[in-house]
């Protein structure tokens, strides 16, 4: 039978009873009938604890664990998260609101993007959180600013490093970025910061995301700190927050493997003690989003039609690209993969053949699963895509066609 083969390690991290997927201890034919409609969005707070509880195990005590609110901003979520993590990073002020709504004090909040306005750094200045200075413009704005207001604005320079995440999902630093300012302008910077009226907290490095192979994150994290102390003698006050950013990946596809994030703890335990050496006050932060979130999310559509053409099965749903663009291929693959899907109501299913998963938008890229293995379906039941608890629902189309948009719940 072709089609990717059902055995995934994204499978098998939700219980199945009587062949239907459970997520949060309910059965999801039940949680389907609480939420009212399809399709939908749900987080599984356990699954969220667990993963904090791992990288809490894994990493040194020392470190200090931040969640990225870009990968899922669920207000639900980030109140979850605010109780486990030591800070969030946001990256707007709608998200900025999210994060001041929590119970996570002001100074453990950070604001990291390019073009940055006027009046998102004011909003920032006056809650006092930590802006991640993404250019000199941007620095002199914040001074401008913070006088105006009379704040001292709390200040971190995003540095853009000379290397980057070696098999990264997307490079966020080396070569020319928009993120961030060149490594080697940094001590010029430094020199014109310690002139100016800002807090100065620390650095933010960020060279890549969605990584799975621990030897390349071995290799950033080094990199990282070898930068750093090579900049702290130009630091105009004492480094109080050294960001070291994140990249920790999932698997998504096929034939992936989970990262071995014991090494990279072991490897960050034998580099800590230099960084409190030379930099006695700094708080080292790993920054992390996908990796907290991705696994413990899906996302439910119902099967309105299962459409015969040509030889192949097509099960047409509720739900599609304009919900879950990634899940579709086209958020950042160049070659098109399959998440794991499954039918959830029928995980195992004795009958099984290979269909593709399409949704009713009147384009050919509404698809959630191409020529992929699974239970036989017929309509009204559940398809689940996994993985979907990071850039699922607003990094979407939602209103391409104005199909009505899916709820999210955390249970």
């Amino acid at each position: 039978m072709n089609g990717d083969s059902p055995k995934h390690v994204a499978l098998t991290q939700f219980p199945i009873q009587n062949d239907c997927l459970v997520i949060g201890d309910i059965p999801l034919t039940r949680l389907a009938q609480r939420v009212g409609q399809t399709p939908f969005y749900a987080y599984d707070r356990g699954k969220i604890t667990e993963r904090v509880k791992l990288l809490r195990d894994a990493l040194p005590r020392d470190i200090h664990l931040h969640y990225a609110m870009k990968a899922n901003p669920m207000p639900a979520v980030v109140q979850h998260l605010a109780g486990l993590v030591d800070g969030l990073d946001v990256a707007s002020v709608g998200e900025m609101h999210v994060a001041l709504d929590t119970t996570m004090p002001a100074e453990c909040i950070s604001f990291a993007g390019p073009g940055k306005t006027r009046r998102e750094l004011s909003c920032a200045i006056s809650a006092g959180i930590v802006l991640n200075m993404e250019s000199e413009k941007e620095m002199l704005l914040i001074a401008e600013l913070g006088e105006e207001l009379g704040v001292r604005p709390n200040v971190a320079i995003r540095v853009n490093p000379d290397f980057e995440l070696k098999a990264a999902g997307m490079k966020m630093g080396g070569g020319p970025k928009q993120f961030g300012i060149d490594a080697e302008r940094i001590p010029a910077v430094l020199d014109q910061l310690g002139k100016l009226d800002l807090n100065f907290m620390g650095f933010h490095i960020f060279s890549g995301s969605q990584n799975l192979k621990p030897e390349a994150i071995l290799e950033a994290h080094e990199k990282t700190i070898q930068l750093s102390l090579q900049l702290v003698d130009k630091a105009p006050a004492p480094v109080r927050i050294l960001n070291i950013g994140g990249g920790f990946g999932v698997p998504y596809f096929p034939g992936e493997q989970a990262l071995d994030i014991r090494v990279v703890g072991e490897n960050l335990d034998r580099l800590l003690p230099t960084v409190k050496q030379q930099m006695p006050e700094a708080d080292v932060v790993v920054e992390l989003g996908r990796y907290i979130v991705a696994e413990a999310g899906i996302y439910v559509c119902r099967i309105l039609e299962r459409k015969s053409s040509r030889g192949r099965i097509f099960l047409i749903t509720d739900g599609g690209l304009h919900h879950h663009l990634a899940a579709s291929g086209n958020f950042g693959q160049v070659i098109r993969k399959n998440y794991p899907v499954v039918i959830g109501n029928k995980v195992t299913g004795r009958k099984r053949e290979v269909v593709s998963v399409v949704g009713p938008l009147c384009t050919p890229l509404d698809i959630l699963a191409d020529q992929l293995e699974m239970a036989q379906a017929n309509e009204d039941d559940l398809v689940v895509v996994m993985q979907s608890g990071a850039y699922g629902l607003t990094a979407s189309p939602t209103d391409f066609l104005n199909h009505p948009k899916p709820l999210e719940i955390l249970v």
